[in-house]
């Protein structure tokens, strides 16, 4: 999928599936530019609303937000644009003692679904990519025993890769999907299996 002609806004991309994301749009050939959020920031996004529960800090909330309707005056004018989200399988199905996280994550799924219906006369398109256990520091972070449990319970057996999810966020931006707006697309080895 060739994307000679497209600039990328990428947000979180010190590391994991950011920094695979910056890597495979600069493959096919956009331009990539880092967005403006700090990544710091963005990392640490899940991280803080996972360890803080039911008292989570919703400052980080608008992380996803800030960073799609940035280039979105621009997109108007020019009456084209892509934007791809990427939440949790969290935000689809809920997770075990992360209920903060998956209402934030849900949040994003829901905000990207009412962007694509706002955008959509506009000429451009939101989607969403949902990856499931994906193997990232956050991840290596996980106590070894509840990783294994997570890997047990895929049905193929093993973590994503963060380029596996950067190919999906890549689909998306391309004009492969042109026709395709307001989706989520679980990236999870079949882990959450949803309509």
């Amino acid at each position: 999928m060739k994307l000679d002609d497209r600039i990328a806004i990428v947000t979180g991309a010190a590391s994991g599936i950011g920094l695979a994301t910056a890597q495979r749009l600069a493959e096919a050939g956009a331009t990539v530019m880092l967005g403006d959020i700090d990544d710091a920031r963005g990392e640490q996004a899940g991280a803080d609303l996972r360890a803080a529960g039911l008292r989570a800090d919703y400052a980080h909330c608008d992380v996803t937000s800030d960073a799609s309707v940035a280039a979105l005056p621009q997109m108007i004018e020019r009456k084209q644009g892509k934007i791809v989200n990427v939440s949790s399988d969290a935000g689809r199905v809920g997770s075990l003692g992360e209920t903060v996280y998956s209402g934030a994550k849900g949040g994003v799924i829901a905000f990207t679904k009412g962007l694509a219906r706002e955008t959509a006369r506009h000429g451009i398109t939101a989607n969403c990519v949902c990856p499931g256990p994906t193997d990232t520091p956050l991840l290596q972070a996980v106590p070894e025993k509840h990783r294994e449990a997570f890997q047990r319970a895929i049905p193929m057996k093993r973590f994503a890769r963060p380029s596996e999810i950067a190919d999906a966020v890549v689909f998306f931006a391309s004009g492969r999907s042109d026709y395709i707006t307001g989706q989520v697309l679980s990236v999870s080895g079949g882990l959450s299996m949803v309509g």
